[in-house]
């Protein structure tokens, strides 16, 4: 056997295992990048269904001819806020998500005062056009915490994946960069003021 063919035979194997390395690290980063984008996905439908059905309920309580409309105009400025903010999956920075998050619990803080703003009015509680929406809305917004968690979940892997030494210096040669997780909404770590009044 010539001399010159033992390296050659070493190179080419060891090229070839990290060619396998780099084809199997990538492909993997884009599975997981994928269900991160549909697990995005899922978050935004959420939140469009929340939107829309708050859109419903802004028209169902605009019906009182004496609701205070102040309230009414700050839940219509935060639904504009929330539904201007759009984040491209495949690209999510820590920023973005922050600002997307920031939004989203403006339209959450605005929504609940209409929420208490309503129990004045007896006629629009008992409103069965109003009810089915306040339902639909507590559905909704428990689809919206299921659809954030799952979409940590699939961000937990493909981080995993892509910061982990060796496979980080691959993810940056590829534009693979971790991504962020949703935290809680603005105000969550606050505890909830309940005040009873017993004096009537």
């Amino acid at each position: 056997m010539k001399k010159w063919l033992i390296p050659v035979i070493i190179i080419a194997v060891i090229g070839f295992g990290v060619y396998n390395w780099a084809v199997g690290f990538n492909n993997t980063a884009v599975e997981l990048n994928e269900n991160v984008s549909e697990a995005w996905g899922n978050v935004q439908t959420s939140y469009q269904r929340r939107n829309d059905l708050i859109g419903n309920l802004v028209n169902t309580v605009k019906g009182a001819a004496d609701f205070e409309k102040s309230t009414l105009e700050a839940v219509i400025k935060a639904r504009s806020e929330a539904t201007k903010t759009t984040i491209d999956p495949s690209n999510i920075t820590p920023e973005q998500l922050a600002q997307f998050n920031q939004a989203q619990g403006g339209l959450s803080s605005a929504l609940s005062r209409l929420l208490v703003t309503v129990e004045k009015y007896p006629d629009l509680k008992a409103n069965q056009n109003f009810l089915k929406l306040q339902d639909e809305l507590t559905s909704t917004e428990n689809t919206i915490q299921t659809a954030r968690t799952r979409y940590n979940e699939a961000i937990k892997p493909y981080n995993n994946h892509v910061k982990k030494f060796p496979n980080s210096i691959l993810a940056g040669m590829f534009n693979f960069e971790g991504k962020p997780y949703f935290d809680a909404e603005a105000g969550a770590e606050k505890p909830v003021d309940v005040e009873f009044d017993f004096s009537s």
